[in-house]
């Protein structure tokens, strides 16, 4: 009974000694594992830092291939400077030839305008100059038509408008109309010898052709 005894007793401490071994191998096994990964993290913030101290240092490197040289920066200012003077000066170019197209522009619309309310003036200025010619007994009368006749000489001049002249002249068709011819060998050939009706213009645009007799 006694050796039964002692030999269950040494079976029981084999267990025992046999679970606690297991325990202490797996703590161990467990605080490995622990060391394992507290370096992995050292190391990857290790290299992290690394990283980040070389991302700075790049970053707080000087800019040396940054700065131009001030030759060639004022080169390229000086470059941009005659380019835009000389986009100033064909703007302002261009703006002077407006001004004059409409300047003329304008001349023209006003003389077309005035040509054709002389036009209608001519007429009266015709028969005005007949009634002044005509033979009349009232000195009065005469003096009083012809100084309303001045008057309107006096009012169209100042509007530019000027009468073509005739007799004497050689005959040109942008400015006279001739309604006959007749031989005078005292007289050159296409000289107008005879006026019929007066002509006007208004600058170079004419308002009225005079009517004239031309030597052959």
């Amino acid at each position: 009974m006694s050796e039964e005894k002692q030999n269950n007793e040494e079976t029981v401490n084999k267990y025992t000694n046999s679970a606690e071994n297991q325990k202490e191998q797996n703590e161990t096994s467990k605080a490995g594992a622990s060391y394992n990964d507290t370096n992995k993290n050292q190391t990857s913030n290790s290299e992290t830092g690394k990283s980040e101290a070389n991302n700075n240092a790049q970053n707080n490197k000087p800019e040396e291939n940054k700065i131009e040289d001030p030759k060639t920066e004022l080169q390229q200012k000086k470059e941009e400077l005659e380019e835009l003077t000389d986009r100033y000066k064909r703007v302002m170019a261009e703006f002077e030839n407006y001004k004059k197209r409409a300047q003329k522009e304008r001349e023209s619309l006003y003389n077309m305008t005035l040509s054709d309310v002389i036009e209608a003036i001519l007429p009266v200025m015709d028969n005005l100059e007949n009634a002044a010619k005509a033979e009349t007994q009232d000195e009065s009368y005469k003096q009083g038509v012809q100084m309303v006749l001045k008057q309107l000489k006096d009012v169209l001049e100042s509007k530019g408008v000027k009468e073509i002249p005739a007799v004497g002249e050689t005959f040109d068709p942008s400015l006279h109309e001739a309604v006959s011819s007749v031989d005078d060998p005292n007289t050159e050939s296409q000289k107008i010898v005879q006026e019929y009706r007066k002509g006007y213009k208004i600058g170079s645009r004419v308002i009225r052709h005079s009517m004239v007799v031309v030597a052959n």
